[in-house]
């Protein structure tokens, strides 16, 4: 379990006598655990110490008679005071950790029940014990924590979800029918939660923002993208992006190239001839500039840097003896950097 995404969830060890009765004066710490087997009882399943004959081969070895463990949702806890109402239904993740949410905001936030696992209407307990049905879903608690979230419209930075969390939960969210366009806009918190993470794998983030058409997320991703060698790209992540952000991510590069050969094709602007520099002589900076530019149009990159042209181009001046000349060069060199550094640089 990662130490730092999984603030998120605390274990309870549960005594018999914990499902005996309710008991609402308990910190939440200590009845968080409660409402599991009085909720196994309901559903038909014996709610005393011991295990049906069915389940007995489940029992771990070193299992202590009388014992439980159960790993509960800091967040989502059936204490929490997400909503004034109470929890009515469990999510349970694949690696055993409870989600206490609420069918009404599980609803409102999904298209398609939650991939049709919520009924759709809340379910009524009959007791303070019975905090409605358990559902059990594919996703681990990491995954699971990012998406409810989501889903009470809350940030959950405070978790440090890692980037491949964030990527699985927001493909879960598509699942269960929550809108990622809806979540992710640039004035939510999941969305610069995943762009301050974007540096890191940006062809995979910017992968996540084409497949679920995400264009406010792609835009500043893509801009991390200029050093990467589409030649690289796998079919897998090119069936992810699909055409369209393809499309915009090869124009993106095939603009800048063009763009730079553009802007490094004028010279510097010849001077009017002196004694000491004639027309002649002038022709020698031309040719040094053009020799110069071809090397770096001809090893062109779509993230070439300014330091880079002045590398390449700032030392011709050490050939000249006119002092108009070199400041035509300089006058060129910085003109050049100008309208480099203004070419777009996203899609």
């Amino acid at each position: 379990m990662d130490s730092v995404e999984w603030d998120s969830v605390f274990q309870y060890i549960a005594e018999p006598s914990d499902f005996a009765s309710p008991q609402p004066e308990r910190p939440v710490a200590e009845m968080a655990g409660v409402p599991v087997l009085p909720q196994l009882a309901h559903q038909g399943q014996p709610s005393d110490t011991s295990s049906p004959p069915e389940m007995q081969d489940d029992v771990p070895a070193d299992h202590v008679p009388g014992n439980t463990i159960v790993s509960v949702s800091t967040s989502f806890h059936p204490g929490a005071t997400l909503l004034p109402i109470p929890p009515d239904i469990i999510f349970l993740s694949s690696d055993g950790v409870f989600f206490y949410v609420h069918t009404t905001q599980v609803l409102s936030m999904s298209s398609n029940r939650f991939s049709g696992l919520v009924p759709p209407t809340p379910t009524k307990t009959k007791s303070v014990d019975e905090l409605g049905p358990v559902v059990a879903l594919p996703e681990n608690a990491t995954v699971l924590n990012v998406v409810l979230h989501a889903v009470y419209e809350v940030s959950c930075a405070h978790y440090h979800p890692s980037i491949d969390t964030l990527i699985a939960a927001v493909d879960a969210m598509a699942h269960y029918g929550i809108s990622p366009k809806q979540h992710i806009s640039p004035s939510t918190p999941l969305y610069n939660l995943i762009l301050s993470q974007a540096p890191m794998q940006p062809i995979v983030v910017y992968a996540l923002a084409a497949a679920h058409d995400l264009y406010d997320l792609a835009v500043p991703v893509s801009s991390h993208l200029l050093s990467f060698t589409l030649h690289s790209l796998t079919d897998e992540l090119s069936l992810r992006i699909g055409p369209l952000y393809m499309k915009r991510l090869f124009f993106l590069h095939l603009g800048r190239l063009d763009a730079l050969k553009r802007l490094l094709l004028p010279p510097p602007h010849p001077h009017p001839p002196t004694q000491r520099c004639d027309f002649t002589e002038q022709k020698k900076l031309t040719r040094a500039w053009a020799l110069a530019s071809a090397y770096l149009a001809w090893d062109s990159r779509p993230d070439l840097s300014t330091s880079a042209m002045e590398s390449a181009l700032c030392p011709l001046a050490d050939h000249l003896s006119c002092d108009v000349c070199k400041k035509s060069l300089r006058d060129r060199v910085k003109q050049l950097i100008g309208q480099w550094s203004v070419v777009k640089r996203s899609i």
